[in-house]
């Protein structure tokens, strides 16, 4: 994946017997700027992959032709390309066996489109993520009197600890790593929660409220260092 990846880049081979899901999910994936290739079966799948680059594979398992574990095995044999598997099965078995085959992660049917849509994201950005790990570079950034401690995994603000949640010391550490940068909810969201597709745009409007409220109890003003940037999404200011 090339540097400076965004959606619109991205290739995704869906593998779905069932039309109304694959519907559903193909309408998904080309609103968020992907381009999808749809087989119905394993076998129009691996001769689509064989023909064209592929940068993601949704999966699902119980295809008409092959299971999709064996298309996994077969696509493994050709690239790493990420998968994602689709199954009505929910046992750890199953998720185990999948796992180890080389896919990336696992939705259990019924989904919602916008969780897949959301771990596709996720597990490409993961994977070809452009800038440093993240506790060098956010360390070194003494943005606006922040400074993150990697050891205590704490951030100090003018010289005292945040009293942060676990999702709010994520979602401060992505601002942190890029002052001035403009973050959207969906990338806000990628970073700071497991399971992005369990919550809402507004979860992250919430917790960035409550953290500009914790800034402002360590210094009168401070909240105006994580700017909104109306229709796009968040920043954190240089200085305030």
């Amino acid at each position: 994946m090339p540097k400076g990846w965004n959606a619109c880049m991205s290739k995704v081979l869906l593998v779905e017997d069932e039309p109304a899901i694959a519907d559903i999910l193909v309408y998904a994936l080309e609103t968020e700027c992907f381009t999808v290739t749809h087989a119905l079966t394993g076998s129009d799948a691996l001769r689509a992959a064989a023909a064209e680059h592929h940068d993601f594979a949704i999966l699902d398992i119980g295809l008409p032709d092959m299971t999709g574990l064996d298309v996994c095995k077969k696509l493994r044999a050709l690239s790493p390309v990420p998968i994602l598997f689709l199954t009505a099965r929910s046992s750890e078995v199953d998720r185990i066996l999948g796992l180890e085959l080389g896919g990336d992660d696992y939705v259990t049917k019924p989904f919602s489109p916008r969780e897949v849509v959301a771990r596709v994201r996720a597990i490409l950005r993961r994977g070809h993520h452009s800038t440093p790990p993240r506790e060098s570079q956010a360390a070194a950034i003494p943005a606006a009197g922040l400074h993150h401690e990697t050891s205590s995994m704490r951030i100090h603000f003018d010289g005292s600890p945040l009293d942060l949640t676990a999702h709010e010391y994520k979602l401060l550490l992505v601002l942190m790593e890029r002052p001035g940068r403009v973050f959207t909810r969906d990338q806000l969201l990628d970073h700071a929660w497991h399971d992005p597709g369990s919550v809402t745009d507004r979860t992250v409007d919430a917790h960035i409220k409550s953290i500009r409220a914790k800034l402002r109890l360590t210094r009168a003003g401070a909240e105006n260092l994580i700017e909104t940037r109306r229709g796009l999404g968040y920043s954190l200011q240089a200085t305030c």
